[in-house]
């Protein structure tokens, strides 16, 4: 557990480093999309396998989370980065504001569910996991309807959960730790933490 207690208030530096965590991400989520149009191909033999890949959309609420530690960060910088790549031109135009705030409202529900006070990685692990369950839920209904259940919808929402837990999860732990270890976090409690595992 984090032995730093804090005030759940936001400091301008909590927005601002939401901010620019939520832009930098809106980026990557554009130009990720494209690359995940490019290597389509590569998935013809199994379409559903490219699932692997989505937990790079789900970074931000995740990392988001164990930056800030407030209520609302994960959600926020999801739902920003969203946003960001729809205003760009992302081919899955504004509802993807929406699903946005559904897979940052599954990282925020994890942060929540110990009271914004672990930020260890089995914490950064189910935050992962439940923002890619969010995404899954979501593609199973919304964007996968006419796909056959059982060689589509089904494993390509279990692969989102387990790309989510690894990239979104265990890759936004380490980006965390990564980001403390230069110092950019020393305003953070994460920076403190830096040495936990």
């Amino acid at each position: 557990m984090n032995q730093h207690p804090a005030t759940n208030r936001w400091r301008t530096i909590d927005i601002v480093v939401a901010a620019v965590i939520a832009v930098a991400f809106g980026v990557i989520f554009w130009a990720w999309g494209l690359l995940w149009r490019a290597v389509d191909p590569a998935f013809a033999f199994f379409p559903a396998g490219q699932a692997v890949m989505y937990g790079v959309w789900l970074v931000p609420a995740v990392l988001g989370g164990l930056v800030i530690r407030k209520p609302g960060a994960a959600l926020f910088c999801e739902a920003v980065a969203a946003t960001i790549s729809a205003l760009l031109g992302s081919e899955w135009g504004g509802i993807t504001i929406v699903q946005g705030l559904i897979q940052g409202l599954g990282a925020e529900l994890a942060f929540a569910a110990f009271r914004y006070r672990s930020f260890r990685l089995p914490t950064a692990l189910l935050a992962g996991a439940l923002t890619g369950l969010g995404a899954a839920l979501f593609d199973f209904f919304v964007w996968n309807v006419d796909y056959a259940l059982g060689s589509y919808r089904i494993p390509y929402a279990l692969l989102t959960v387990v790309s989510a837990t690894i990239i979104a999860g265990a890759g936004g732990w380490y980006l965390t730790r990564a980001l403390a270890g230069t110092g950019a976090l020393d305003r953070f409690p994460a920076a403190r933490d830096r040495t936990l595992v």
